[in-house]
């Protein structure tokens, strides 16, 4: 597998794609590289990136290079700011995120249960925060006080932002987080067996990744 930045967006938007975790022009990854952040740019499909056409910000959200940015950078780079260790971020309108993001009910401190081991390791705890139009610059402040203690979130009717250590930890946590979206609206209706406080308090420690 390679090691260039530039390569691995290329390569895991091309595989979420393909996979049906995003579709038309939507969806954003990033990567920390040294000083600047990799970005994928506005109105850009996941599925047909240039490893040469990515956008350069910094952590404070600053354009720096390449082509203009996705709107939504400036939650990519609430997170970096808020988790220094924090190697890339995936955003993704995946459909069964996003339709439990459109859910009443849902509980704002944690949108989803703990119904498997995979899920509390990669994901933990899943805030849902208020609804702001795409590209708000009013999540900035939410996002990023979101971000000092969870590395995955979940915006409501519109899809999950979830951090890493590097990309493949936030693309293994994002698709844990899509496919136990889908238990829980396949369990709907159904008596659930969660894990209990115990179980989840038994498992790694530094489940979070981040």
């Amino acid at each position: 597998m390679t090691h260039d930045p530039r390569h691995q967006i290329v390569m895991l938007g091309a595989s979420m794609f393909a996979r049906r975790l995003t579709f038309g022009r939507t969806g954003n990854i990033s990567v920390r590289d040294g000083e600047q952040i990799l970005l994928t740019p506005t109105g850009a499909s996941l599925g047909a990136l240039d490893p040469d056409g990515l956008s350069i910000i910094n952590v404070a959200g600053d354009h720096l290079g390449g082509p203009k940015p996705s709107k939504e950078g400036f939650l990519h780079a609430a997170v970096y700011r808020s988790r220094p260790s924090a190697g890339a971020v995936v955003h993704l309108h995946s459909t069964y995120s996003v339709a439990v993001s459109c859910l009443a009910d849902l509980d704002p401190a944690d949108a989803l249960p703990p119904l498997t081991a995979y899920y509390v390791m990669r994901v933990g705890r899943l805030p849902l925060l208020p609804y702001h139009a795409p590209g708000d610059p009013s999540l900035r402040a939410v996002a990023e006080e979101t971000a000092r203690d969870h590395h995955a979130f979940l915006l409501a009717n519109h899809g999950p932002v979830v951090a890493g250590t590097d990309l493949a930890a936030a693309a293994d946590a994002v698709e844990e987080l899509e496919e136990t979206a889908r238990l829980f609206l396949l369990l709907d209706g159904h008596k659930t067996r969660p894990l209990t406080p115990r179980q989840v308090n038994d498992l790694s420690p530094d489940r979070r990744g981040v």
